[in-house]
């Protein structure tokens, strides 16, 4: 599981590796929650939907920061996707962040004709029709829908149909163009990483990740067993993105001299040492 615990001050190019926006009754239980586990055992960090974030029907702040901050977008069009205010404002905000630049929007048409989506026909166009009487004296909110729905329709996506092809071979070529964007083999941590998070956090805090130019080491001594190289593993993940170039070196007490490629090739920013792992950011 990636981990992107961030200290008080450090600004990170981005919180989240992927960001699922999906209806929750159409995927939530079968194709966005294998697609969720599959990112998260392979390394990404992924922020999928707590209900217990919303207010109403309303996106909450939380939501929106979400989004702002991860790298990748990915939007399951559910064939009642567009009847949810909540999911378009998430679209819509998905759109804004993907026209600045800062994201890609990459957009899943699950069991639905991407024609649909983006000529507003059958569900989507009843769901906008609904809209339209709801928010009769919003009509911009109804058109700022209506554009994010037919613009991420025209982008380069997945069409997956139901009872064609395995599920999990879509999700696997998925995940894999993730691992390729993201440009970064994460690490697998823990398959529970019950407690890891406040751990990390605190490692975190001693690195100084915004300062330049410096040298910083942290061992992690104690005896075998209590998580050393979990926490290790899971720092790594955690910062390597922050930087130009990472590298891990694996159990370097065996080893009699380490030459690190990333230490001829830019200026060493930083140099961590965690718990039998070595790990060089320039």
């Amino acid at each position: 599981m990636a981990l992107r615990a961030a200290s008080s001050g450090v600004a990170y190019r981005w919180t989240y590796d992927v960001f699922l926006s999906f209806r929750g009754e159409d995927t939530r239980s079968g194709f966005t929650g294998n697609l969720y586990n599959t990112l998260r055992k392979r390394g990404f960090c992924a922020f999928i939907d707590d209900e217990d974030l919303r207010r109403g029907e309303e996106i909450t702040p939380a939501l929106f920061k979400a989004i702002q901050q991860s790298k990748i977008a990915i939007v399951v069009l559910s064939k009642n996707y567009a009847f949810s205010t909540f999911c378009l404002d998430e679209l819509v905000e998905i759109l804004e962040c993907f026209k600045e630049g800062s994201q890609e929007l990459w957009p899943i048409f699950y069991d639905v004709d991407p024609s649909d989506v983006r000529n507003l026909r059958g569900n989507f166009g009843e769901a906008l029709a609904q809209h339209q009487n709801r928010f009769k004296y919003d009509e911009e909110k109804v058109q700022k829908c209506r554009l994010a729905l037919s613009k991420t329709a025209n982008l380069s996506g997945w069409h997956i149909k139901c009872g064609v092809g395995y599920e999990y071979e879509f999700i696997g070529r998925i995940v894999d163009e993730v691992s390729r964007t993201i440009n970064y083999t994460p690490l697998h941590v823990a398959d529970c990483p019950v407690g890891l998070v406040s751990r990390v956090q605190k490692v975190t805090s001693l690195l100084d990740l915004s300062s330049e130019g410096k040298v910083i080491m942290i061992g992690i001594w104690g005896i075998g067993g209590i998580g050393k190289s979990t926490v290790s593993r899971a720092m790594y993940t955690s910062v390597a993105d922050t930087f130009d170039s990472s590298c891990f070196l694996s159990n370097v007490r065996e080893i009699d001299r380490i030459q690190a490629a990333p230490l001829d090739r830019a200026p060493l920013l930083g140099s961590y040492v965690l718990g039998g792992y070595a790990y060089v950011f320039g």
